[in-house]
């Protein structure tokens, strides 16, 4: 067991006392097992789309196209079939995160995290099983009912544990353990891809052991001081807060989160509530954020990262160990997140990771463009540039837009919302991962080197977005976000006007 962090929440990171407690890191932990289970699946998919048995199996017409002669480089994997395999996960998703949003309110957001370990667990067994097409899709579906719930509930349920300053770190858990689990996923195609015909069921099975630790896990983890005293449990809540604080002075914390509970019982329709003027600025945070995090194009290099360096001329076994050192990149980029994000602040690292990310894709698509025709074979230096881009990247995005996508829209919700609001931060993700993974083939296939300038041009704006948009979140108790960040941002104050009820004008758009 990990020892106790005896630092103090001090300065003016937050004026609630609180220690990182020992019961806090192992919760935050436990529960970001939900983000090793997503990141296994994003990893695995890729490599065993990639494998010949698999092909066989399920995608004969594909496998044909893959070993012709004159194939078209970037046309070899186009079949909507393929992409269905992958993208079904994440249309289930955008519907069971409906579902987690509700369960998460009313149950708490450990029952909402063991269901999403249970659907993993499913999924798992169905994919390993697979007789037919339509099966591996049902397993799809289950492992996407695990990514809703998981992803609905677990940065809720780390933000609402984590003392202020930590508040960060902690959440990049999720994240870290995201970019382990497409570490472990690649590295298990590369073994099993050389065990002959079932290498592909031992990678798709492998998805039970996190999910299975994920499930035991849960039963050990606290339920959420917030979740407790929003469901009437306040004297539980209470000794919840001073243990996982580990202090006995909490009672300045425990009113500001029964403040807040008091002010989302009275509000029966979080939905409509979201709605209103005084929660817009929030929620076009939330989903620009997530369509932003997708059209940087990270789940291509993520989803089809064996397929992409096969495309580029690398073989099968050296396009999964390219795949594996790209993982790698993804680990450590992130855990330089978890150590600075609540030293620096979220708006610089997403701005400088937008400039460093434009520049990658960039040069990628340049020399795409000039070295990969649609029948040769790309020269090796040419191959190992591009290898060099993607790893420049991943480090880009995986220490910035990527943790920081879950990270910003999981604090910003006063509690009234919240729920409701990080709904749409989870269903707007799996939308656009479900629109790129299901178009990303044939978009290669027709625009070739192109797409790497495509996603650019979003990068591009992205820069725009995080300097003018984003308000700096560090370090603010997540119930008083509203007053201390976005009524005073430049443009985001002229929502709430005069109205701490947040019922101002109802008129108001971005405008």
């Amino acid at each position: 067991m990990p020892a106790v962090v005896m630092a103090e929440s001090g300065g003016d990171a937050s004026d609630f006392p609180a220690k990182l407690t020992k019961q806090v890191f192992i919760c935050s932990l436990i529960a970001a097992f939900g983000g090793l289970m997503f990141g296994y699946d994003i990893g695995i998919s890729g490599g065993v789309t990639s494998m010949d048995d698999f092909l066989t199996e399920f995608f004969p017409v594909v496998y044909a196209k893959k070993h012709h002669v004159k194939e078209n480089n970037y046309c070899k994997y186009d079949n909507q079939f393929l992409q269905l395999f992958t993208s079904s996960l994440y249309l289930a998703a955008i519907l069971a995160s409906f579902f987690a949003s509700i369960t998460c309110k009313k149950f708490g957001r450990k029952l909402t995290i063991q269901a999403a370990s249970v659907f993993f667990v499913m999924g798992s067994i169905l994919n390993t099983v697979a007789k037919d097409l339509g099966m591996l899709i049902a397993g799809r579906i289950c492992l996407g009912a695990g990514v809703g719930f998981g992803n609905q509930a677990v940065p809720l349920f780390i933000s609402e544990i984590a003392p202020a300053r930590y508040r960060g770190g902690l959440n990049i858990c999720f994240q870290l353990l995201i970019t382990v689990g497409i570490l472990l996923a690649n590295m298990i195609n590369y073994g099993t891809s050389r065990l002959h015909p079932y290498g592909w069921r031992l990678s798709l099975g492998g998805a039970a052991v996190p999910a299975l630790i994920l499930l035991i896990g849960s039963f050990a983890i606290t339920e959420t001081p917030t979740s407790l005293i929003e469901r009437g449990k306040n004297e539980e809540g209470l000794r919840t807060l001073r243990k996982i604080r580990g202090v006995e002075n909490v009672e300045k914390e425990y009113e500001a989160i029964l403040h807040a509970t008091e002010l989302a019982s009275k509000e029966k329709h979080s939905y409509k509530k979201l709605m209103q003027r005084s929660s817009r600025p929030q929620l076009y945070v939330t989903i620009l954020l997530q369509v932003f995090q997708q059209f940087t194009g990270i789940n291509v290099i993520m989803f089809y990262a064996p397929v992409l360096f096969q495309t580029m001329g690398f073989g099968s076994d050296a396009s999964l160990l390219s795949a594996v050192v790209t993982g790698g990149i993804n680990v450590l980029s992130t855990l330089v997140a978890n150590f600075i994000v609540d030293r620096v602040g979220r708006k610089k690292l997403l701005i400088e990771a937008a400039v460093q990310m434009f520049i990658a894709q960039s040069i990628m698509g340049i020399v795409l463009s000039t070295q990969l025709k649609a029948t040769n074979t790309m020269p090796d230096r040419y191959a190992v540039i591009v290898l060099i881009l993607v790893c420049i990247f991943v480090s880009g995005f995986a220490w910035s837009w990527g943790p920081l996508g879950w990270l910003i829209p999981s604090e910003i919700f006063p509690l009234e919302v919240r729920n409701a609001g990080f709904f749409f931060a989870v269903s707007t993700n799996m939308l656009f991962t479900f629109l790129i993974a299901q178009a990303f083939l044939t978009m290669l296939c027709r625009l070739k080197s192109g797409i790497f300038f495509f996603f650019a041009a979003w990068v591009f704006v992205m820069f725009f977005f995080a300097i003018f948009l984003l308000p700096e979140t560090k370090g603010i108790p997540i119930d008083e976000m509203k007053d201390r960040a976005w009524k005073k941002h430049w443009y985001w104050k002229k929502y709430f006007n005069e109205d701490n009820n947040g019922k101002g004008n109802e008129k108001g758009d971005l405008q």
